[in-house]
């Protein structure tokens, strides 16, 4: 999309890509600076960085190079994350914009686990396969909502696990639902996905499942930034 020589054009596509994101996550780092929540600005980054980033994958070609040089975005900061979280790169912005506790060994648990998912994502499933799709939105949009409805209104927990709560759960299927369906026709769009109830409702499969898998306890233990990416992945291999 952004020039004739498809190789140029993959190389100005990432560099546009890695700007946007990074911009993104420097407008996220002058909240946490200015004050705002930590626990709704690491949200924030949750939900979005994924989303924008997925946004972008139209201005890469269709090929195999155009996945991994759109990878190389979260690859990046994979990088970061490990540098960060190991103590060699001092960054308190980041730190505070995407840890629990202001912890920067945190960066290598859930940010990091996000970031490969994500790379992973994006080189090996591309704009082209449902999975891709479903996988990020159930991350990002779902995971992310899950949170923020939960705090606020989850006061009813579930049965088995009492640091969920149900509208927590019903706010993550249904945002990753709604997210996945809007990105199924953002890409029918350029012609990447043909549109179809039967993708329509492989979707809705893969959010109630991931709902469930993040419900459970075994998502605390393990970290849901990888149990929810593997259960879309995994459940979406099965419908689509």
């Amino acid at each position: 999309m952004l020039d004739k020589n498809p190789v140029v054009s993959d190389l100005l596509a990432a560099a546009v890509c890695c700007g946007v994101i990074f911009a993104f996550l420097l407008l996220w780092q002058e909240t946490a600076k200015r004050g705002l929540d930590q626990k709704l600005n690491r949200k924030l980054v949750h939900i979005s960085i994924g989303l924008v980033f997925m946004l972008c994958w139209p201005l890469f070609s269709s090929g195999y190079r155009g996945a991994i040089l759109a990878a190389i975005t979260p690859g990046v900061n994979i990088i970061r994350m490990l540098l960060i979280g190991s103590g060699l790169w001092k960054d308190e912005a980041t730190v505070k914009s995407m840890s629990r506790y202001g912890d920067y060994r945190e960066l290598l648990k859930g940010p990091l686990y996000y970031a490969t998912t994500i790379t992973l994502a994006c080189a090996l499933y591309w704009r082209t396969s449902p999975i891709a799709v479903a996988a990020i939105c159930n991350l990002c949009a779902g995971d992310g909502i899950a949170d923020v409805v939960g705090r606020r209104f989850g006061r009813q927990k579930l049965p088995y696990n009492s640091n969920k709560s149900i509208a927590g759960s019903v706010a993550m299927a249904t945002a990753g639902f709604l997210a996945s369906v809007g990105f199924m026709y953002y890409f029918a769009y350029f012609g990447y996905i043909q549109e179809s109830w039967e993708i329509v409702l492989g979707f809705l499969v893969v959010s109630l499942a991931s709902a469930l898998v993040e419900s459970l306890p075994i998502s605390t233990e393990l970290d849901d930034n990888l149990t929810v990416t593997l259960t879309s992945i995994l459940v979406g291999s099965l419908v689509f």
